[in-house]
């Protein structure tokens, strides 16, 4: 299982984050340790890969589970409470985005993710995708 944070600003705009690993754009988040809950890891991964600590609690805005990959992961939208955004062992670069630049920047199994939790008046989403594309 894992967890992404969605960190929305004033200005409505969400933070991706750019893997150093493979270069791809999406949400800060990561695998929830075994013996830790979903909050701290949410708390945990989010601060490891922005420098930003987050409000709790979160709200949850959707699930998604890679039916290649066999990962279900939670996603929250987030408020950022104490930090400065920056780059670190796990982050490449850090990117402030409108709706429209997350859907050119990000796959679209992880452009929906943050499309999904910056419309905060919709229930959780719950949907699926091989990894890139939705299924």
């Amino acid at each position: 299982m894992s967890v992404a944070g969605v960190i929305i600003d004033d200005q409505d705009r969400a933070l991706l984050i750019q893997r150093r690993d493979n270069g791809h754009w999406e949400p800060p988040g990561g695998v929830v340790e075994a013996g830790e809950t979903i909050p701290d890891a949410l708390a945990r991964e989010v601060l490891e890969e922005t420098g930003l600590k987050i409000a709790t609690p979160a709200a949850l805005t959707g699930v998604y589970k890679n039916m290649t990959g066999l990962i279900v992961s939670l996603v929250f939208r987030c408020e950022a409470i104490d930090g400065q955004a920056t780059t670190g062992a796990e982050t490449k670069a850090l990117r402030w985005v409108t709706r429209d630049e997350v859907n050119a920047l990000a796959d679209e199994a992880y452009a929906v993710r943050v499309t999904d939790a910056m419309n905060d008046t919709c229930p959780p989403a719950v949907r699926a995708h091989d990894g890139v594309k939705l299924i």
